[in-house]
């Protein structure tokens, strides 16, 4: 549904930390913006995150889409290099139209 409303190639997908490391190192070019949800069906988004950038070494934008964007995960966020969160219920207008712009 997103790629075709944002004219975008989706790169990957995966539904574990694990799986999003791995697909983001053997995809390490092809990607302008990676969408995050902080919890995964085993580790989280900010763990793909933390383990992809190293301070100085950050490729791209990093959003998190979540229903856990509660201000102490907001905060949490911003450590491992996440660019912005968004709420699923609430804000997924806001996160096609930020998507739209950052792609």
């Amino acid at each position: 549904m997103c790629s075709g409303y944002l004219q975008a190639e989706l790169v990957g997908a995966a539904l574990s930390e694990a799986e999003a490391v791995a697909c983001l190192q053997a995809n390490e070019e092809a990607w302008q913006l990676l969408v995050v949800d902080l919890l995964l069906k085993q580790g989280t988004g900010l763990g793909v995150s933390a383990a992809l950038f190293t301070p100085g070494r950050k490729k791209g934008i990093v959003a998190a889409l979540t229903n856990a964007a509660s201000p102490d995960n907001r905060a949490e966020c911003v450590r491992p290099g996440v660019d912005t969160v968004f709420d699923k219920a609430a804000q997924v207008n806001e996160f096609l139209a930020y998507c739209a712009v950052e792609h």
